[in-house]
């Protein structure tokens, strides 16, 4: 149900009460911007934790970065927050990040940007946990958003029809705005029925899947072995399979068992997308032996989907704010798919609504 077109009788400067749909960057930005601002703020997250594909991976090897592998620092603003909060960041050391062509033969030794890489430590959760923290109870996690609704009592506030963990379901009413900072399958379902003015402006994101291979090979920690695979720690791939490769173990903070992220390319990933999990691995791990000739089989491994990981076709502006419904959009595929997007989308959605 639309809510009633008429907006609250608070003027844009004054307190209101605002829902934030999804806890990944863009949601944490956007929801710490309007705390500051003074407004009364409540974010909902389906996931255990914050972070989206922010997220840590914790294993009896060590963490691995099953998604966001890194991100750089191209916008003061984004530059100021971390050093602001004190956030747990540290530079990656990434050997200058290769270019491999699909036999893993170096084609290009370093890429033409030689811009610092930052990741969180010890893992990239860890920066969303760290700007979570103060959002203390007002951080729903195991929360999903069913619906998006007009407030039964109160017509020109919204409502949110919730799903909580042992299949609990609870309403939220009383939000005097509503911003969603989940991926675009996700905004779409739920502003089906509140606002297709606004659903129609998503028609022509694009988000690709990405599968994602962790692997850890203890054994190479062994004394008296020589060095496991190739001397760089990070590269991108034209091979049909894998668009990028990191030695997650070069990362600072992450320990030294030697461990590896591989990420599958959009265009195989797409047609893998129904495969399960095992047969992905095995696929993926031929790949991997053929780009690094790390031939040896890890002691663990395991493979994961993201069903929305890399934006190919963007919104084209940082956000969608639409004042007279008090709906709001942000997300890293807004502008792109770096985690400096989705911080810059968060941050400059709040900055419309505040």
């Amino acid at each position: 149900m639309a809510r009633s077109s008429r907006t609250p009788s608070s003027s844009p400067s004054s307190p209101r009460r605002i829902a934030v749909i999804g806890a990944g960057l863009a949601g944490l930005a956007a929801a710490r911007t309007l705390l500051q601002a003074g407004h009364a703020v409540e974010v909902f997250e389906s996931q255990p934790g914050p972070g989206g594909r922010l997220i840590g991976e914790p294993t009896h090897y060590g963490s691995f970065d099953t998604g966001a592998q890194y991100f750089t620092v191209r916008d003061r603003r984004l530059q100021l927050a971390l050093e602001r909060t004190g956030a747990p960041c540290k530079r990656w050391s990434a050997n200058a990040v290769r270019v491999l062509d699909a036999m893993g033969r170096v084609v290009e030794a370093a890429l033409p940007t030689r811009e610092s890489h930052w990741v969180a430590v010890p893992h990239m959760g860890a920066l969303a946990a760290h700007w979570a923290a103060p959002l203390g109870t007002a951080l729903h996690l195991g929360c999903r958003v069913l619906a998006l609704e007009a407030d039964t009592l109160q017509p020109r506030r919204w409502q949110l029809r919730i799903q909580a963990e042992g299949d609990a379901s609870a309403v939220h009413a009383g939000f005097d705005a509503v911003l969603l900072a989940v991926p675009p399958s996700a905004a779409r379902a739920l502003l089906a029925q509140a606002a297709p003015a606004l659903l129609a402006q998503l028609a022509d994101v694009q988000v690709a899947p990405c599968w994602s291979l962790q692997m850890a090979f203890p054994q190479a920690s062994q004394p008296g072995l020589p060095h496991l695979g190739p001397q760089w720690n990070c590269a991108r791939s034209t091979h049909h399979r894998v668009a990028w490769v990191a030695r997650e173990s070069s990362k600072p903070g992450r320990g030294s068992i030697e461990r590896w992220t591989v990420q599958a390319s959009a265009d195989w990933s797409r047609e893998h997308l129904s495969d399960d999990a095992s047969r992905v691995q095995a696929k993926l791990q031929r790949a991997f032996a053929e780009i690094t000739g790390i031939r040896v089989e890890p002691a663990w491994a395991e493979a994961r989907l993201w069903a929305e990981a890399k934006t190919q076709t963007p919104l084209g502006r940082s956000h969608l704010w639409d004042a007279k419904a008090a709906l709001g959009l942000a997300g890293d595929w807004c502008i792109g798919h770096r985690v400096e997007d989705a911080f810059i989308s968060g941050l400059e959605l709040a900055l419309a609504v505040a």
